[in-house]
This record gives structure tokens, C-alpha cells and sequence, in this order.
């Protein structure tokens, strides 16, 4: 999957999604954290699972703490991998499935809209499926060279793909 943001005419968006979609795929298919940990501010971290509902009344505080995130991903990432895709690796499986072509930045603030959906068959005749999306907030932090950082996101919100 190629980065849609020119490295030179756009060189946030570039970089936002070089982040969010290729370097957290392959950390994610390879169970590895620390590939991926500097991407966060952990001191202002916030993670928010809206449940699959466009309802905020539904949605939770569920990770208030970047650890607890971790701990997360660290486990879906295993049940992810124990998955036996038909004719895909487990990176090419993940690239079929995410997308981000929408970057929001005004001044250091930034929304990215990372959407997941497709079916596709795994060995044992099931089916992985279903469609979210997930909007990172990040900052781009001057006390660290200017480089933006995902402060919080919320996740598992439906996707309207009309």
C-alpha cells in the first residue's frame, strides 16, 4: 500500500499516515510494541471505545492510560496473528483492511479518520469481517522537535460507507 500524501507537497499527512497505517501494520503483524510506542504522548493519552455506536451516551473512558492501551493491542495483536488468512500474509490481510485517505490538521491539531472493513476467509472456513473506523487526535508537540503524537482516540465507531 503506497502513503496517498506526498512526502514533499504534504509532508504531515505523509508523515501522520506513515505512522498510522505502515509502521503500525508491521509493528502490529510482528507483536511489536516498541515499534510503535514513541508515536504517543503518554502523559496526555486518553483512549475512548464507542462500543460499535453513533450513540455518545454508549461510548466509555475505556483506556485512560497509554499502558492500558498497550496491554490491548499487545493481546489483540496475538489473537490477530493465531488467524490463518487463505492466500494473504497477516500484513497483506491488515492492508486490505485499513484505509486512511482523511487528515484533518488545523495549526498543531490533527484528526485522522482510519477506517477498517472487508471480508476475508480464513482457513477454517470462517470469515473475518465487520467495518469500524477510528479517529486518532494528535498534537504536534513542540517539546519534541516538532513531531506529532496521538494524544487520545476514539475507536470502534460505526462506519456509514454510502
Amino acid at each position: 500500500m503506497l502513503n496517498p500524501f506526498d512526502a514533499k507537497s504534504d509532508p504531515d499527512r505523509h508523515y501522520i499516515w506513515q505512522r498510522l497505517i505502515a509502521v503500525d501494520s508491521d509493528a502490529f503483524v510482528l507483536g511489536d510494541w516498541s515499534m510503535i510506542e514513541n508515536d504517543f504522548d503518554a502523559e496526555q493519552f486518553e483512549g475512548i471505545r464507542c462500543n460499535h455506536s453513533a450513540d455518545p451516551d454508549r461510548w466509555e473512558l475505556a483506556l485512560p492510560r497509554l499502558q492500558d492501551y498497550r496491554d490491548g493491542w499487545l493481546v489483540a495483536s496475538r489473537e490477530f496473528l493465531a488467524k490463518k488468512f487463505v492466500g494473504l500474509t497477516h500484513r497483506e490481510a491488515v492492508y486490505r483492511r485499513c484505509r486512511l485517505t482523511q487528515i484533518d490538521i488545523n495549526g498543531d491539531r490533527a484528526l485522522a479518520h482510519k477506517k477498517f472493513s472487508g471480508d476475508l476467509p480464513l482457513a477454517d472456513g470462517s470469515t473475518l469481517s465487520g467495518s469500524r473506523q477510528t479517529l486518532y487526535r494528535l498534537h504536534r508537540i513542540a517539546a519534541a522537535g516538532g513531531v506529532w503524537k496521538i494524544v487520545g482516540f476514539l475507536g470502534q465507531l460505526p462506519l456509514d460507507e454510502r
